[in-house]
């Protein structure tokens, strides 16, 4: 029993740590006021909670279909890890070395309804989180330490955690911007995308080691 807690623990631990820093509310503190300057504090709010429904909705979705997607379009593995990889990684470098273009000089959008687009994808759950929750859903089914069920619940719940951590720092946004600073937070997104990049490195080193040890890699090389 203690293995398996143990081990749950460690699965949600691991999603957190994945999506926590791609998804990084920091980032879209940064360009909230933009998006939402036309709304009235009530209506901030409201749309704010929506983005983080449609966010975790969206994440579970594609863990979900995710294992029925590499089998449609005949994805290994390997392949999908080394994708992930290259995708985190890119959005990695993105937050390290940001463009001089700054956040608060992006197009304003007036729309009323901003909570699916553009705050829930491609802000918080863009293709960097779907490749990401992809990745894991490839994880369960290797894994044997857990039951699949358990396993994708135990993902549900990270994905849930991150969806709740992005809710309480997206509330406290005015408050978080006049206590870090828009230095502050440019920092802290640089070190979320220096761990960004870490993990896609990870990603991408776990995927040629799945397509070294695959059995199946060998005669196919040889026959190039």
């Amino acid at each position: 029993m203690q293995h398996i807690l143990y081990e749950i623990f460690t699965t949600i631990l691991a999603t957190i740590t994945a999506l926590l820093p791609i998804a990084n509310p920091l980032t879209t503190i940064a360009v909230l006021p933009a998006l939402a300057g036309h709304l009235t504090p009530i209506e901030r709010a409201k749309q704010v909670k929506r983005a983080c429904y449609y966010m975790a909705a969206i994440l579970v979705v594609f863990l979900l279909a995710g294992a029925v997607l590499m089998d449609f379009f005949s994805i290994s593995v390997p392949g999908l890890r080394i994708a992930g990889g290259l995708i985190v990684c890119k959005f990695g470098f993105n937050m390290l070395l940001p463009p001089d273009e700054h956040p608060h000089e992006q197009k304003v959008i007036s729309k009323r309804d901003i909570s699916f687009s553009p705050l829930a994808m491609p802000t918080l759950s863009g293709p960097g989180s779907i490749a990401v929750v992809i990745s894991m859903s490839t994880g369960v089914h290797s894994q044997t330490a857990l039951p699949i069920w358990l396993g994708y619940l135990s993902v549900v719940l990270g994905i849930l955690l991150v969806a709740y951590a992005s809710w309480l720092v997206l509330r406290a946004s005015e408050r978080l911007t006049s206590l870090l600073g828009e230095e502050g937070i440019e920092a802290i997104s640089r070190i979320m995308g220096f761990l960004l990049i870490c993990i896609g490195v990870q990603f991408i080193i776990n995927g040629i080691g799945n397509l070294l040890h695959d059995p199946q890699f060998w005669p196919e090389l040889l026959t190039l």
